[in-house]
């Protein structure tokens, strides 16, 4: 076995990097656009958490983690909070010790940090799945497991088929109890965006708050044929909404005071049906939990096609 050195990321490593990425995590290949955009230009990326596997010249492994050096939206610097969003050794070199030399490697310098809980791999903005594919990648759980990695949770990631796609019968009779209710269920207008804004803010996510915002962007700044949102209203009040970029659905969101009424499974059913009208064939999203995905998602024609496991340790 020829012998193997680990270092940090080079910026000439980038085609090779990838090349083993794309080989290995077959289930999440990504472009050189996808990999500048979410690594090398995210203000977190430090290239001393990009872990390079080399062989006689040969890029033969990845390990990435990221520590957030700056604050995002609300969320503080978390100096203790380390995630790892990909970690891979080619095909051919597999069973050698070199995924746990990138490993320990990388837990050696988070502890250096002063790192205390490192997570796989639901690092907000630029993750690039859930956790570990449990189907796609079992010998990585296997693996994480056998480095003290323990699965917190298990995400789901869907998607609904939208060639001839018919609104359910039972959500079209949601459909007319919202509406005899006084809520209005339209395609999002200039003036929601500071009341559905604010409806982010006070119960969900700065993530969520961000993709609404570039939808937003798209729909009343620029070219809107990729982005559509659709909101509820009651009054003067935005009280869920739901979006999509694409085939990708999501996020979407009601007031939680007002769940259980159906404004939810109509608000997804309207967005389909408009991604359906501009000639979209599915619509898809990585994450969501088993009673989501068992409830709102499945009655409206949404099936489980990936399923994950978030897992951690402590360093």
């Amino acid at each position: 076995m020829k012998a193997v050195t680990v270092r940090s990321y080079h910026p000439d490593d980038e085609e090779a990097v990838l090349g083993v990425w794309n080989r290995v995590l077959v289930a999440d290949r990504i472009s050189p656009a996808t990999w500048r955009a979410k690594v090398l230009l995210d203000p977190n990326f430090d290239p001393e958490l990009c872990l390079v596997a080399e062989s006689d010249g040969t890029v033969v492994g990845i390990c990435y983690a990221v520590v957030r050096r700056v604050p995002y939206f609300n969320v503080a610097v978390q100096p203790e909070q380390a995630w790892i969003t990909a970690l891979a050794v080619d095909t051919d070199q597999q069973r050698r010790g070199i995924g746990g030399r990138l490993l320990d490697t990388c837990l050696d310098r988070l502890r250096a940090r002063g790192c205390q809980e490192i997570s796989v791999s639901p690092y907000v903005p630029h993750y690039f799945a859930p956790g570990v594919d449990i189907d796609a990648y079992p010998a990585g759980v296997r693996f994480l497991e056998n480095y003290g990695f323990s699965v917190v949770s298990r995400p789901v990631g869907m998607s609904a088929d939208l060639e001839g796609y018919v609104v359910p019968s039972e959500v079209r009779a949601a459909a007319e109890r919202v509406r005899a209710s006084g809520i209005i269920i339209r395609p999002a207008e200039p003036r929601d965006i500071l009341p559905t804004l604010a409806l982010i803010r006070r119960h969900f996510s700065w993530d969520w708050w961000r993709e609404a915002q570039e939808v937003f962007r798209e729909l009343f700044c620029g070219h809107s044929e990729a982005v559509g949102m659709v909101v509820a209203r009651r009054g003067d009040q935005v009280i869920g909404y739901a979006q999509h970029r694409g085939e990708h659905f999501g996020p979407f969101g009601v007031d939680p005071s007002l769940r259980g009424e159906g404004i939810g499974r109509v608000l997804l059913a309207e967005i389909l049906v408009g991604m359906n009208a501009l000639g979209y064939h599915c619509a898809w999203f990585l994450w969501t939990g088993e009673k989501a995905a068992r409830g709102v998602y499945a009655a409206c024609g949404f099936q489980i096609r990936r399923r994950f496991a978030v897992m951690k340790r402590t360093l």
